[in-house]
Order: C-alpha cells, then structure tokens, then sequence
C-alpha cells in the first residue's frame, strides 16, 4: 500500500509516502510561506523521484490542525481534492498527535505543543503503551501556565515536544522542574513520516466529513461572533 501524508499545519511544509511500512521518500522545508504555492510541486516532485504514479496511491493522510489556519486549509483542501479525483480515503490526525509520534520510546507522558500566541499554546497530552498511542488529555487550546500546573498535579515526568520550544522552555523548566524532560533537537520538529505512521491504520474519513480542527476561531470570526452578540443585545 503507498500512502501519502500532507502537513501545511504549521511552518513546515512536508510530504512523505509510505510503501506498506516503510518509509522510502519525504520532502521537508521549514519555511512559514507560500504552502499554497509549493505544496503540489513537492508532491508532484515526491511522487517522481520514488516513482510512482498518483493512480498508485491508496490512502492520504493529512495534518487537520491545530496549528495555522491558512495552513490547516491548505493541506485539507489539497487532500481532500485529491483524494476525491483518485476515489481514495483520506484521513486527518491531529498535528500534536503526528508530533508526539517522536516520542514513542519514551517512558514519561507526552506533551507536544505548538505556539498559539499571548502565553497560550495548543496542547494535548499523550502516553505510549504496548506500542500504541493513547490519548490522556485531549487536545485544547489553553493558557501555558495553567496547562502546565494541571500536568505538575500528576506528579510524573512529561516530555515536552514543540517546533517552539525556545519561547517556552523557561517557564515550563520554572513551574515543573524536574518532571520536565525537554530532548535536544530534531525532536521538536514535525515530519510528515511520522504523520504517515500515526495515520496508516485508521480508516478513511468521507471526503466532505473531513474537517479541520483548529480549537479556536480565528480572530476576525471571534470578533464578528461578539459584535453580532453586542448588536443582539443593543438591539
């Protein structure tokens, strides 16, 4: 089975495809720009260096958020386009999920985490067992403080993940001391391999179904949903 995973849910744009389970091409640029201009090319790249054809394909994987919202769109509307012109499923794994991949060895739970501005992050937490992934808490979208003083309540070590690691480490090396386990790099990165595995068993979404999965409104529709309330009320 060849499967193809499309991330644009955050800087890095990355693609990747799975023969069964091995891995054998990814393409990686870590560049918060034009995902809507490169995403194609490098699929279309990808796809001729391990040469295979997109007929070959037999299932998608895509980022579905949190993260960018622009990204988020990208990488689901190319999916989903693409897995309704080749009548293949496509299947969307959350962002934190495909990063706490990285952590699959390790004894401690999980917490992947990416920026969300304004000492807010998304998060979620995590834990491998029997070699497979378990969700513990799930993915929201929270203050960074308070996110960590509920995981300083469970008295274990936490491994933390995240591409934004350096704006943050202070403060969780500050609230939790040594249950905090922060790797040196690349395990803060996402990779598309990974989001490849964390998707390869579930089954295919619907094409429309997919949705993406941002844990906040963006803030233009936050502002319109409460001047609609405020004009509601005046009214």
């Amino acid at each position: 089975m060849y499967i193809l995973a499309i991330d644009t849910s955050n800087n890095a744009l990355g693609v990747a495809i799975l023969k069964d389970d091995q891995l054998i091409g990814q393409i990686i640029t870590n560049m918060a720009k034009n995902h809507s201009v490169r995403l194609m090319p490098a699929v279309d790249q990808l796809m001729k260096e391990v040469q295979i054809t997109p007929e070959q394909l037999e299932k998608i994987v895509v980022a579905q958020g949190p993260g960018s919202y622009t990204g988020v769109r990208i990488g689901l509307t190319t999916a989903k386009t693409l897995g309704w012109a080749l009548n293949i499923p496509v299947v969307g794994v959350s962002s934190l999920n495909a990063l706490a991949f990285q952590g699959r060895f390790s004894q401690s739970v999980i917490s992947p985490f990416f920026d969300a501005r304004r000492g807010l992050v998304y998060t979620g937490l995590y834990e491998w067992r029997a070699g497979k992934m378990h969700t513990l808490l799930d993915d929201r979208n929270i203050l960074l403080t308070d996110w960590l003083e509920k995981l300083k309540a469970l008295q274990k070590s936490v491994l933390f993940l995240s591409p934004d690691m350096e704006k943050h480490q202070e403060v969780i090396l500050a609230q939790l001391g040594d249950l905090a386990i922060i790797p040196e790099e690349p395990f803060h990165h996402t990779s598309p391999a990974y989001l490849a595995y964390a998707g390869k068993e579930l089954s295919g979404d619907t094409v429309h179904a997919l949705k993406p999965n941002y844990l906040r409104l963006a803030e233009a529709e936050a502002n319109w949903l409460k001047a609609q309330g405020e004009h509601r009320q005046d009214g």
